[in-house]
């Protein structure tokens, strides 16, 4: 398969990948943690780009779906994917399905943590050859946790 649209990220791509970033965490988690201060004043698309400008391997581990605009990303450490987000406005177009075969088939990616309440994201991990284990993990100091998906070989 030939994934003409995904490139590996670049040091300017840092602000998109951050606004992408905050965007989705504000839609996707801060119903499930309702956290005003963590959502709307610590977690900032400034404050994000300066991370990723800081730390180089984030943009390193980073692909986007790029078709002249920015439109999601996946990053991958290893086999694990640590991210994978799609522009809200831009859901449901097959960029998130794009980036997660990119992933996989390219970069042999076969297992995530996702959120257990992020119904959403399981269904579509789910419809990609992933599967719930049963190996979870607290997130922080809260009453959620994180479950490993694998990818069905």
């Amino acid at each position: 398969m030939e994934y003409k649209n995904i490139r590996k990220a670049e040091q300017r791509d840092a602000f998109r990948l951050a606004e992408i970033e905050v965007f989705n965490y504000r839609l996707n988690f801060y119903p499930i943690f309702k956290s005003d201060e963590y959502y709307f004043k610590e977690l900032s698309t400034p404050a994000l780009t300066g991370e990723y400008e800081k730390d180089g391997a984030l943009i390193e581990r980073s692909f986007v779906y790029d078709d002249g605009v920015v439109k999601g990303f996946i990053r991958v450490k290893g086999r694990h994917i640590e991210k994978l987000f799609v522009e809200p406005v831009f859901q449901r177009c097959g960029i998130g399905e794009a980036l997660l075969s990119f992933a996989v088939n390219e970069l042999g990616a076969n297992e995530l943590l996702v959120l257990e309440k992020n119904e959403k994201a399981i269904r579509f991990y789910e419809r990609h050859g992933f599967y719930l284990t049963d190996e979870k993990q607290r997130v922080d100091d809260t009453a959620e946790f994180l479950i490993m998906m694998r990818r069905r070989s």
